[in-house]
């Protein structure tokens, strides 16, 4: 398998090429085009519980494609539902933690779920939840905005807003915190962060869906046709 990037950072497109009878497995919505031939499965990876602990804790689909080339190959166009970036990582018998959202396509030999000791820390920090990415083959991340890499030395660490964490390798030193006291976190506009003490590799995304919505939303034009100056209000999507 490899995989060629196109298009980036802001409109990032993921070909996949398949050599024969080669399988991928692909968030589902992702495809954007095949070629002729590929065949497409779409399960419960992992079985039942598995897939509903991705699913409900980790943000992501609960069933899964895979795609299988012909006898002589094909490919796989794949690109996420935002704008930004992708990274292809070779994973070599490790485990990295990735952010909800971020994961797009991996090798079959790479296995994503939310079984991990330190998930609890990260499931109390709203918004901020993880998958384990274990195993060895290839591994396709997406961010929204562009992929920035850190990588840290023994004992530096980094501090990063969680709407901007894409992923770190599992065995970093981590601890999610709020930035200052009450006053800063309700008026200087941050909320959570996370510090990451190396040894180990951060990925962080430029752009935060979080902080554009928030920015989004007030501008949406809205109805108020239940009447009244009390009236509640109902945004046009």
């Amino acid at each position: 398998m490899q995989i060629e990037l196109l298009y980036r950072p802001a409109f990032s497109l993921g070909i996949i090429h398949l050599d024969g009878n080669e399988q991928v497995r692909v968030e589902a919505a992702s495809m954007v085009t095949m070629t002729q031939g590929i065949t497409l499965e779409t399960a419960a990876t992992g079985g039942f519980l598995k897939s509903i602990s991705r699913a409900v804790l980790g943000g992501e689909s609960f069933f899964q494609n895979t795609y299988t080339a012909p006898a002589g190959g094909g490919q796989i166009g794949v690109a996420p539902a935002l704008t930004g970036d992708l990274m292809a990582l070779e994973m070599h018998d490790e485990t990295l933690m990735v952010q909800s959202g971020s994961y797009l396509a991996s090798a079959m030999t790479v296995t994503t779920d939310t079984k991990w000791s330190g998930a609890k820390t990260f499931f109390a920090s709203e918004g901020l939840i993880m998958l384990r990415a274990q195993g060895s083959g290839p591994l396709l991340l997406s961010s929204y905005g562009a992929i920035h890499e850190m990588n840290l030395a023994a004992g530096q660490t980094v501090s990063i807003d969680t709407g901007h964490l894409v992923a770190f390798t599992q065995d970093i030193g981590f601890q999610v915190r709020k930035i200052g006291g009450m006053k800063s976190t309700l008026f200087s506009g941050e909320g959570l962060v996370v510090d990451l003490t190396g040894p180990g590799r951060v990925l962080a995304q430029t752009r935060s869906t979080d902080q554009f919505l928030s920015w989004l939303i007030p501008k949406l034009p809205r109805d108020s046709s239940s009447g009244g100056s009390g009236g509640g209000f109902t945004v046009k999507l």
